[in-house]
């Protein structure tokens, strides 16, 4: 079997994988992306297509054109909370600017066409079987048409997506690399592009709506007339028939009476911190395939972009140097942790909280709660004030639920004595395990309050 030789092969066409790519063709080396759809199933994805703005992406790629050819609605200007038990709608304004809906799979094309316009070759139809590893990962064999082929690399970039078949396949034992994953730190999503015959009178906003299994189901309009449907529920829980959950729904609205579906997916992605570390020598992991995901919200293509940029530069470094160990590559960590990532990390005490209740009882502080409080609150960007009136008029409303906002109070605390501990992370393997020792006392104190079974 004839190998094939690169400066880095990426594993993966997304989000994190054509930026990675774009980022390191850019700078003259040899890359390439090996996608397991064909080139016209190029970029489809199961995706919420929410977004927040290009200003959150690195400037590897052509961002105006990304805009132009992807951003199909760009007035989202609030987040709609739908109350399942009284019918009342929570809206919260969004801050610092309007969001946006995409055309994912056209946004997943124009992502490919920069890479390949960078200088990256993109391998289509190509599915990764298994890692070359000799201590360090050297490359990966893949079949291709039929046949099989090896891709020898200094630096092969994870970007497979959760549940990555590379983690299955490779030796990471003696890396610090992050082996405490498992299934139910994930969810099962769902999601169809319905077209509707009239336009929704809530074009402007994000609409989320609570369900069983910690999950939600959303409504995101691409445009007036199409919209993204879909909902998840966590694999910690008990299995939920999406499809018929999703239908059963749809078909109590007034909106999507006569509705056609034009597209359906389904996919699983983390609901989890990311991973403490996503490097082992001559491999690195990014996005989706390194828990690169809000675990609250599933949101993660901007942080996707960023980690692979930040793995390109941190392997393009390595590669320079003569040496793709963990500490060559180990700064990709620290700017993902100490960015997104304690923002991440620190979701996920939600996350873990909110397993242990029903949905119903967090459904009925949410609606007791001011929105703004409230998003400031889930944001961690310390709560708004609140005057006497609206304190004394919230405690009436939260009667019963004390004890539980208590809870929550305390929760917020250790979230941001957490973010504390991310901000710390080290700057090299050598103190890693004295990291991982302080975090994970924190997150002792965070099960003993909610009385949650570990996560990790």
């Amino acid at each position: 079997m004839t190998a094939e030789t690169y400066d880095i092969v990426v594993v993966g066409g997304g989000t994190a994988g054509c930026f990675a790519a774009a980022r390191a063709a850019k700078e003259g080396l040899d890359v390439a992306v090996l996608e397991r759809k064909t080139e016209e199933e190029g970029g489809r994805i199961a995706c919420g297509d929410a977004i927040k703005g290009t200003s959150t992406f690195p400037d590897v790629i052509d961002l105006d054109y990304l805009k132009e050819e992807s951003f199909t609605n760009q007035g989202i200007t609030l987040a709609r909370f739908e109350n399942p038990k009284t019918g009342n709608d929570l809206d919260i304004g969004f801050r610092g600017g309007n969001g946006a809906i995409v055309d994912r799979k056209r946004y997943g094309e124009v992502l490919l066409e920069e890479a390949d316009r960078l200088g990256a070759e993109i391998h289509y139809d190509t599915v990764v079987r298994d890692v070359v590893q000799n201590g360090a990962v050297t490359g990966v064999t893949a079949t291709s048409k039929g046949s099989v082929r090896e891709y020898e690399a200094d630096v092969v970039i994870d970007a497979a997506g959760a549940l990555s078949l590379l983690q299955d396949k490779g030796d990471f034992g003696d890396a610090t690399f992050d082996t405490n994953v498992n299934y139910q730190q994930f969810c099962s999503a769902y999601r169809e592009v319905i077209e509707v015959e009239e336009p929704v009178d809530w074009h402007n906003a994000i609409v989320f709506k609570p369900t069983a299994e910690l999950g939600y189901l959303w409504y995101f309009p691409r445009t007036p007339t199409e919209i993204n449907v879909g909902l998840g529920f966590q694999m910690n829980k008990p299995p939920m028939k999406l499809v018929e959950e999703l239908k059963k729904d749809l078909r109590n609205r007034e909106e999507f009476q006569g509705a056609t579906v034009k597209d359906k997916l389904g996919a699983a992605l983390p609901t989890r911190r990311p991973y403490d570390s996503a490097v082992a020598p001559g491999y690195m992991a990014v996005g989706d395939a390194a828990g690169h995901v809000n675990p609250c919200t599933g949101g993660g293509i901007p942080g996707a972009a960023k980690a692979g940029t930040w793995a390109a530069e941190a392997a393009m470094d390595a590669i320079a140097d003569g040496t793709v160990q963990e500490d060559a590559l180990w700064e990709y960590n620290r700017r993902v942790q100490t960015d997104f990532g304690k923002r991440f990390a620190a979701m996920d005490l939600y996350n873990i909280w909110g397993s242990n209740y029903d949905v119903d009882d967090l459904v009925d502080i949410v609606s007791a709660m001011p929105g703004q409080q409230l998003a400031d609150a889930l944001a961690l960007e310390g709560t708004a004030s609140m005057n006497w009136p609206l304190k004394i008029k919230t405690a009436v409303k939260t009667f019963g639920h004390w004890g539980t906002l208590f809870e929550l109070k305390k929760l917020n605390e250790l979230a941001t004595d957490l973010k504390s501990v991310y901000d710390d992370y080290p700057t090299t393997p050598d103190e890693f395990q004295d990291w991982r020792a302080r975090r994970d006392d924190l997150m002792d104190d965070v099960y003993d309050l909610t009385g949650a079974d570990p996560k990790y």
